[in-house]
């Protein structure tokens, strides 16, 4: 009898599939569908669509659907409904969005999971995101996500206000406005709180929704004062590790080492010795241990002193041996415009290796989740960046209905994509379930050094042929990185079929995340992208700005060497090879100007760089030397930065400087190396992170402009390193082809 066959997965089978077969399942699962809205109005609040709530006090209420991890969408997104609906920013407050598909992020979605979905349509694609809820907070979407919706519900709300004041008034409703928190019509004045209840039970006209137009006072494009600012500075502020409840224990974890990892033994008489102990958990992977406060815990944990079993090697040697060997071998293409076999044909062409190390998220607030076990519900305190995916995890660790899991975003002290990562709720749901006790589980700063879903490292050979006059004619880009969107699919989507199927299908195609930014903002005609996929044994993560982190570092201290070969002016150079990229241009024109441009000749101690993400433009100029203690001294950072439609300008800055030190930290340290499948550096301490006396003058221009708003919390991290590299060449003579700088 011949061998049963496994039928094999196609696109056209998963796409259309038939009968009770796998298509019609993806199908269904797939198929559009509508949502009611579900947010939670307390006494006196009438709800206005999905985004708004305004009370019979007059306070209006948004609920924004992304995470607040610093960025200051709790200020951006109200301002957008705030400046739509006339209201007085001083009755402005904020919530948590519920769990609910209308705040799907498909844009976010698509930056993170899209390699993993490509075979997909894009409609199909958008669909699934919706259907599955798919709330995530990432790639710098949040305004370019929710900008159109929020202004909707400001302008819907506002209509209603006016057709409930024009009908007490006796008068036309397009006769009426609003401002500061009033509905105007000639004289007469009426406070929103007054009119919320009738306005909530009148409809919309049918047509186009009428915008705020004309020069009356505006919200957008104005600095308003952040709204989680307060909270924060008085410490009423909740996180995670603030929740507290009656009869609630603590606990502290250990997790195996990276690999193929196995709980062998623990010494549980040491940690039942510590005081205060309440219990020992086991499973497989990590042992914990739940105390009356987390440093028993935490105590508890060291004296254990469990023993893994991993199988498989990560260290220094084999990432490096990892990375050559992608190198060395064939790579798949991932973008080409032109012929770049030809260009090369019959001449000399530049090469030159870059290197970057693994980088660690180093958030400021410890991993951390409260959970509560309670008449077979689990509730989760937590600060997520995928509320929908954390629940579904934790749904699935203690083998309950997602229906039966009730989670409540914390704001988050940092995270750079540290909290994607949904390990830390199914934990605590396994610790909830099995001592049937609130527990509040927080990892120490070891732990989250140790277990961090890292930035991969990455190598790249680049290569180019320049033509007469310094043109570049050719231009190869050979990166050696883990297949970063599969993995991160495979580790964050957990049971979700419409991508397990799609990864499953056939074709060794590159992986778009992995080289993301790559490609160069240049005008060059014949241009090769190349992923060399690398298995490295690493677990894969996102960290802010992805592999722009380092893809800009290859693209554009490459780009000053070729300047070099040329015999050009690094600033000329580029502006050469830009084309119509006119935001781009003037990005580098006011970054020489404001900044003294010298040209980057010898001993000038000046870099440049420029680069383009989400729809934003900047460039940065710094000047960087060699301490006396044979450190990297950076003195000056000058930046220009094209974002589109400014919303805050504030938080526009706030995000532009803090990824200019992120991105600082990044080029001087924020890394790790490995031995035998644990990373070097346990905390701050080994990070090398800059400090305040290293911090630079910072000056930052926004330009002008009313496009379309472009993304801007990752948008300076990858800018950084390149600049003070090529300042660093020009202070010294010398090339930095690996990150960190002098690492």
């Amino acid at each position: 009898m011949a061998e049963p066959t496994t039928p094999r997965i196609t696109r056209r089978r998963l796409l259309i599939g038939g009968g009770a077969g796998v298509g019609l399942i993806v199908a269904w699962g797939l198929w559009p569908r509508r949502y009611g809205v579900n947010l939670a109005a307390a006494e006196g609040e009438s709800i206005f669509g999905p985004y708004l709530k305004i009370g019979a006090d007059g306070q209006v209420t948004v609920a924004v659907p992304q995470a607040e991890h610093g960025q200051g969408v709790y200020t951006a997104l109200p301002q957008i409904v705030a400046d739509e609906l006339g209201a007085d920013w001083r009755t402005v407050a904020v919530e948590a969005a519920p769990i609910n598909p209308l705040y799907a992020n498909p844009l976010a979605a698509g930056i993170l999971f899209g390699d993993a979905l490509a075979l997909l349509p894009a409609a199909t694609r958008a669909a699934h995101a919706e259907r599955t809820a798919l709330m995530l907070t990432a790639g710098s979407t949040s305004i370019r996500r929710f900008e159109a919706p929020l202004r909707e519900a400001g302008a819907a709300a506002r209509v209603l206000l006016c057709k409930a004041a024009a009908r007490a008034w006796g008068g036309d409703w397009r006769s009426c406005g609003t401002a500061d928190g009033f509905v105007v019509m000639g004289e007469r004045r009426e406070r929103f709180g007054v009119l919320a209840a009738a306005a909530a039970g009148e409809s919309l006209p049918g047509g186009e929704l009428p915008y705020r137009v004309g020069d009356e006072k505006r919200l957008v494009g104005t600095a308003q004062p952040r709204l989680d600012a307060p909270a924060k500075v008085d410490g009423s502020a909740t996180f995670a590790a603030d929740v507290r409840k009656p009869g609630m224990v603590f606990a502290s974890i250990r997790q195996g080492p990276i690999g193929d990892t196995r709980l062998l033994s623990i010494d549980k008489p040491a940690a039942d010795a510590v005081p205060g102990v309440v219990s020992v958990v086991e499973t497989d992977r990590w042992v914990a241990a739940a105390a009356t406060t987390w440093w028993a815990a935490n105590r508890a944990v060291d004296a254990m002193a469990p023993r893994f079993e991993t199988h498989g090697l990560v260290d220094n040697a084999s990432i490096a041996t990892a990375l050559d060997t992608a190198l060395s071998g064939e790579g798949a293409r991932v973008h080409e415009a032109g012929d770049i076999d030809a260009a090369f044909t019959g001449g000399r062409t530049q090469t030159a290796t870059y290197r970057v190390a693994a980088a660690l998220h180093g958030a400021i607030e410890p991993t951390s989740a409260t959970a509560d076990w309670s008449d077979g519900t689990l509730t989760l305190w937590m600060p997520t960046q995928a509320p929908t995916l954390a629940r579904a995890a934790a749904a699935r660790a203690i083998g309950i209905a997602e229906d039966r899991v009730v989670l409540h975003p914390t704001i988050a002290g940092g995270s750079f994509g540290a909290n994607l990562d949904h390990r830390v709720a199914e934990q605590a749901a396994v610790l909830a379930r099995k001592l049937e006790k609130p527990v509040q589980l927080t990892w120490s700063r070891g732990e989250d050094c140790l277990a961090d879903r890292y930035r991969a490292p990455a190598a790249a050979r680049m290569t180019a042929r320049l033509g007469r006059g310094g043109t570049i004619l050719g231009w190869r880009a050979q990166v050696a990185a883990p297949r970063t969107g599969r993995d991160l699919a495979r580790l964050l989507l957990g049971g979700d079929v419409a991508a397990s199927l799609a990864m499953a299908l056939p074709g060794d195609r590159g992986d778009a995340l992995a080289t993301d930014g790559a490609v160069p903002p240049y005008g060059i005609p014949n241009l090769a992208v190349d992923h060399h996929p690398a298995d490295l044994g690493l677990p894969a993560g996102w960290w802010r700005s992805g592999a722009h982190s380092y893809t800009a570092f290859f693209t554009e201290c490459f780009l000053d060497e070729l300047a070099g070969f040329a015999g050009m002016e690094a600033h000329s150079f580029r502006i050469a090879m830009l084309g119509g990229d006119v935001a781009l241009a003037r990005c580098l024109s006011t970054v020489a100007t404001m900044g003294g441009w010298q040209g980057g000749v010898p001993g000038s101690a000046q870099g440049i760089a420029c680069h383009r993400m989400r729809g934003s433009a900047i460039a940065c100029m710094a000047e960087a030397h060699i301490g006396d203690n044979q450190r990297v001294k950076v003195d000056r950072l000058v930046v220009a930065v094209d974002c589109g439609r400014v919303i805050n300008p504030d938080l526009v800055r706030q995000q532009i400087e803090g990824g200019l030190l992120f991105g600082m930290a990044m080029a001087t340290g924020a890394s790790t190396g490995f031995a035998a499948n644990l990373p070097d550096v346990r905390g701050f301490g080994g990070m090398n992170l800059p400090r305040l006396a290293d911090s630079p003058e910072i000056m930052i221009e926004i330009v002008d402009s009313d496009a379309d708003p472009g993304g801007v919390s990752e948008l300076a991290v990858p800018v950084v390193a390149p600049a003070i590299a090529n300042a660093l060449h020009a202070a010294t003579g010398r090339r930095y082809r690996s990150l960190p700088l002098l690492g």
